[in-house]
Parts: structure tokens; C-alpha cells; sequence
């Protein structure tokens, strides 16, 4: 019997805060998925409203506040899956040490505009709720509720610039090619 040596505690923790990061961004996803189909729900209830005379209101407001949700929300999960627009034409073509400096200042010029944008979201959401600030429509819907997903998808994000940056600083990957990009 042959016994493993123990991995180190750094070790563990570093695959503990990437399972967690992970998991956070995924989550994220599935709440864009979510918001997604409630958008094409809204949509369609408004088909049929418009058709039966319902009277439903602010069908159209909601199909907006879920769209917004599902773009903001899906940000961190689509940059670790390295499909935001990258100017990789570039890239290419410099020498791979001023590859490397062009795409870790890339990197921090990312998680200093995502975070001044998660700060100004977040006290977005803070100053909606502090004044009572309802939209315009007519479904008077606290404006707080739909810029908490703007908040958490700009916040989640951030995390995700910071991220990049830590693996880049450690040699690992951070972003997951899709297999796609690898085909190509």
C-alpha cells in the first residue's frame, strides 16, 4: 500500500477558490439563461395580450429589464470562456514578450474599468432604493430590482478580470477556449 503525499495547503485552497469561482460564474450564467426565458415569456405574454385584451402592463418594460439582466449577468461566464472580442490580429503578430506586457496591461485596464463599473452599479442600486426610484411605465416597478442583475454581473466581472490576472501572474490558463476557437 502506497501512501500519497498530502498536497500542500496553498494547493488545496487554490482549488477551492477555483471550484468557488467556477461555480460562481456558472451560476451567473444559469441566472442569464433564466432571464432569457423570462424575457421570451414576456414577450409572448404580450403576443397574447395584444390579441385577447388582457390588459397586462409593462409586458414590454419586463421583456427589457430581463434582456439587460441576461447581457449583465452572462459577462463573467463569457469572458472565462474567452468569448468576448479580443484583438488577437495583434497579438499574433508581436513578438511573444510584447504579447505577453500588451495582454497583462489588456488585463488590468479591464479590472480597473469593470471595477469602477461594479462600484457605480452597485451605488446605483443603493441610490434607486434610498429614493424610492420607480420607472416611468406603467408598471411603476422599483428600479432597484432590475440593477441588482446589472450590479452582480459587473461585480462577477471584476472577479473574473482579477481572476485572469491571478492565473496569468501564477503561468496557469484562464481562459477555456471553446472548441471552436480550437478547431480554428
Amino acid at each position: 500500500m502506497t501512501v500519497l503525499p498530502a498536497k500542500p495547503a496553498s494547493t488545496r485552497r487554490a482549488h477551492s477558490m477555483r471550484q468557488t469561482l467556477d461555480a460562481l460564474y456558472g451560476g451567473l450564467m444559469a441566472l442569464s439563461a433564466l432571464a432569457l426565458l423570462c424575457a421570451f415569456l414576456a414577450v409572448t405574454l404580450g403576443i397574447a395580450d395584444r390579441q385577447f385584451g388582457w390588459g397586462l402592463r409593462g409586458l414590454d418594460a419586463y421583456a427589457g429589464y430581463a434582456i439587460a439582466a441576461a447581457l449583465f449577468l452572462a459577462l463573467p461566464g463569457t469572458l472565462q470562456q474567452g468569448e468576448h472580442i479580443r484583438v488577437t490580429l495583434v497579438l499574433q503578430r508581436l513578438p511573444r514578450r510584447w504579447a505577453s506586457v500588451l495582454e497583462g496591461w489588456c488585463l488590468l485596464a479591464g479590472l480597473a474599468l469593470s471595477v469602477a463599473l461594479a462600484v457605480f452599479a452597485t451605488r446605483l442600486v443603493w441610490l434607486s432604493k434610498a429614493t424610492n426610484d420607480v420607472s416611468q411605465g406603467s408598471d411603476a416597478t422599483p428600479l432597484w430590482l432590475p440593477q441588482v442583475a446589472m450590479a452582480l454581473g459587473c461585480i462577477g466581472l471584476a472577479l473574473g478580470f482579477a481572476d485572469a490576472l491571478v492565473s496569468r501572474w501564477r503561468g496557469e490558463s484562464f481562459f477555456r477556449v471553446s472548441s471552436e476557437a480550437r478547431s480554428e
